[in-house]
């Protein structure tokens, strides 16, 4: 609110702004929070819920750098221009030029539309220079020979084969739990031991290739399925694919060879850094036929830790909690106590695991949960007495707050997938945390966007009652 309420007062910005004039989404994740208001270096901006000083703090920050968002915008605008001009179409422009445009207004200031146009065109060509034939259309091209989706098809079927087979051994899930306790410890300060033993334990007995055995396993809970991971009951070999869009993407498990490929491609700034398209392809069959279709392991002990993580993850029973200590309307926080308590034994069931036992990362993420004030709006607003919710804008959010693994877990391996084509594995506690700790993160600040977009339109919901608002 802060930051929205703060950019609507700065004019000559439109081209980084949406339709209703608050910041675009990638303007925030790729030039507010890294080059303006830096979290890391400036704490008091870091938080979902800011102090009066942070506050200030960052409208500071934002005015200061007012000029810089002006010419950037500016910036964007040419170069959007001069990529019409050159017919390039490959990649999303926000994501390919947002943070250069701020690289040019910081050195160049405003750009003159006829001066500046050759430095615009410069910075064009060096972007997608970058590229070096690893394009979405290369990949396209490459998959459309007859004779090599036969081979590739092939190919497949081989991999899937000789996956490893049999009955995994079981680890003591206690270990992964001692794990996510001292990663979180660490971080903040409660203890000097890291945890880099019990790390590389769990990575040399291969906990995370058995864990991902075992999805393979429709016996054996939770499956993939209840996981969030996949439509099907059972895991099923990859489809070689020929086309892919970002707005229809698979789950993870059910994505096809091209759409594993094609989100690699679309997420990379520098691309001749990636094998040739021919080596993506062939690798990405052989790691799709592999435990989380991940092949560093300790990637997948990271994935197995998610889940532990995730499955802790009560950010229902928190708000309902919350709203019952406010005490505002006693019968109707006794019943949102009653059903989140329902839906979350409802979600051990279905998970077929008890997760009694809660880690400081845990408190950690659950904690943030209960301070997120859209989690209780959005319960309130899209469930019933009964529990079942409505239909509206925040019915798909409440579903996805009764099982908050889902979308976890999918975004997990998102992470860990690009991390694995780049063989950039994790080596340390801390690398782990901050994979886990960030994705949860992520995941709110969708929620958070979503309820707000939602709530931002007429909703047939009705509103609740001035008693419950002023608990919320």
């Amino acid at each position: 609110m802060v930051l929205d309420e703060v950019w609507r007062r700065l004019d000559g910005v439109e081209a980084l702004s949406g339709p209703h004039g608050g910041p675009l989404s990638r303007t925030v994740k790729l030039i507010l929070d890294p080059l303006v208001i830096r979290p890391v270096q400036n704490p008091l901006c870091a938080g979902s819920i800011l102090s009066a000083d942070g506050a200030t703090l960052l409208a500071t920050r934002m005015h200061a750098a007012a000029d810089v968002l002006r010419a950037t915008a500016a910036w964007f605008t040419l170069i959007k221009q001069v990529r019409r001009s050159l017919r390039i179409t490959e990649g999303n422009p926000q994501d390919l030029y947002f943070q250069r445009c701020f690289e040019l207004a910081t050195t160049s200031g405003t750009p003159d539309p006829g001066r500046d146009r050759a430095l615009a065109e410069t910075a064009l060509r060096d972007i997608h220079e970058f590229t070096a034939g690893r394009t979405t259309q290369a990949l396209k091209e490459y998959l459309a020979d007859v004779a090599r989706i036969s081979e590739l098809t092939a190919l497949i079927e081989v991999a899937w084969r000789r996956r490893p087979v049999g009955v995994p051994t079981s680890e003591d899930p206690l270990l992964v739990l001692s794990l996510l306790e001292t990663c979180a410890a660490a971080r903040l300060g409660r203890t000097r031991e890291n945890g880099q033993a019990t790390f590389d334990a769990l990575v040399a007995t291969h906990v995370g290739t058995h864990g991902g055995m075992r999805l393979w396993d429709n016996g054996s809970e939770p499956t993939a399925h209840k996981l969030g991971l996949t439509t099907r009951p059972a895991l099923q070999p990859p489809e070689l694919g020929a086309s892919a869009s970002k707005a229809n993407l698979g789950l993870p498990f059910d994505r096809t060879i091209y759409e594993r490929v094609f989100t690699v491609l679309q997420a990379s700034s520098e691309r001749a850094e990636l094998p040739p398209i021919p080596e993506l392809v062939t690798k990405e069959i052989a790691r799709s036929c592999s435990p989380w279709a991940l092949l560093d392991e300790s990637l997948r002990v990271a994935a197995t830790a998610g889940i532990a993580l995730a499955l802790g993850m009560r950010p229902i029973a928190a708000a309902a909690q919350r709203s019952e200590g406010n005490g505002s309307d006693g019968q109707g926080h006794a019943r949102a106590q009653v059903i989140g308590t329902a839906q979350l034994t409802g979600q051990r069931r279905v998970v077929g695991e008890s997760q009694d036992a809660q880690t400081t990362a845990h408190r950690v993420i659950n904690g943030r949960w209960q301070r997120e004030a859209y989690v209780l709006q959005a319960r309130r607003l899209a469930v019933r007495d009964d529990g079942e919710a409505t239909d509206g804008p925040l019915a798909a959010i409440a579903a996805e707050l009764r099982t908050p693994w889902r979308p976890y877990l999918r975004r997990l391996w998102v992470r860990l997938h690009g991390r694995d084509v780049r063989e950039f594995g994790v080596y340390q506690p801390d690398e782990l945390w901050d994979l886990l700790d960030g994705v949860a993160r992520s995941v709110m600040l969708d929620h958070r966007m979503r309820v707000r977009q939602a709530l931002s339109v007429s909703s047939p919901v009705k509103e609740p009652d001035s008693a419950e608002s002023k608990a919320s």
